[in-house]
């Protein structure tokens, strides 16, 4: 009994499953993610009392026949399921929550574990933050994680992606430039501040930190005709530089060229600035 590898054509499927249709997008969708990163929660099955000579069948689903009918789909022969003599699905529903609080779930096993939740115990978004002490936003956010492309979930998968950087990439609508930005995110090593500015930077958002008070800026300003890529990496440099210096630092870069401004107050102002950016050089003369 127990957590085990079990092979998917030895489990048939529930009898009493109220549940009769699944979509078949959905379950394109999910035998995608589950080629990409595995089957991340798994499925309940109960022994039968004896094995059918015939068909080999040995097990009868309890619950997780969406995750089942995917991994099918996804051509698994394996499939991780938790192996129980009883069909009492409330015991099971609270050892899902007990591991939910374990602390090194990867944000993908939590979001999975979510929609088991959903899935598996009919729950609400709101249901389940009562059952794991979280807000139904924090639910519905981390769920959203799910339906990012099999590549993006691979790279959170491996690591090379946070919770962060992929909450931040779910604001990119279009799918192409969406994997784009995160594979360019995890090859440069970009900040979670850094993929934020980038993300804003190609849908037309605002930063935090722009200025929205000139409306003539508003009436002129085109609209682009093409979707290119920004260098968040300046952007997060110019925050640092400000940051360090103490005063608005602006950077503006063209062609692998470009320009730097640094704003003073006055000239004692000035001088501080010199001081902090020559601080700890050596001078050769």
């Amino acid at each position: 009994m127990g957590l085990r590898s079990v092979e998917i054509k030895t489990i048939s499927p529930n009898p009493n499953q109220p549940r009769s249709y699944f979509n078949e997008d959905s379950l394109d969708e999910l035998s995608a993610s589950i080629k990409a990163v595995g089957v991340l929660q798994p499925i309940l099955v109960r022994p039968l009392k004896q094995v059918d000579a015939t068909t080999g069948i040995a097990f009868e689903l309890i619950a997780g026949e969406r995750r089942w009918r995917a991994a099918q789909k996804a051509g698994l022969v394996l499939i991780p399921a938790l192996v129980r003599e009883t069909d009492d699905v409330s015991s099971v529903e609270q050892a899902l929550i007990e591991n939910l609080h374990r602390q090194d779930l990867t944000p993908l096993e939590e979001a999975a574990a979510y929609q088991q939740l959903l899935d598996d115990f009919s729950m609400t978004h709101e249901q389940v933050g009562e059952r794991v002490g979280k807000t139904r936003t924090v639910i519905t956010n981390s769920l959203r994680l799910l339906s990012l492309p099999p590549s993006i979930q691979q790279l959170l998968a491996g690591g090379r992606l946070s919770g962060g950087h992929a909450r931040a990439l779910l604001g990119v609508q279009e799918k192409a430039l969406q994997e784009k930005l995160a594979q360019q995110c995890a090859d440069e090593g970009w900040t979670v501040r850094a993929t934020e500015d980038a993300v804003r930077a190609t849908t037309g958002r605002p930063s935090k930190t722009d200025s929205s008070n000139n409306d003539q800026n508003k009436l002129t300003k085109k609209s682009p005709t093409t979707t290119t890529l920004p260098v968040p990496g300046l952007v997060e440099l110019q925050r640092l530089l400000g940051e360090h210096l103490s005063t608005k630092v602006s950077i503006v870069a063209t062609a692998g060229r470009g320009r730097m401004t640094v704003e003073f107050a006055d000239l004692n102002d000035l001088e501080r600035i010199y001081r902090a950016m020559t601080d700890g050089v050596t001078n050769g003369e």
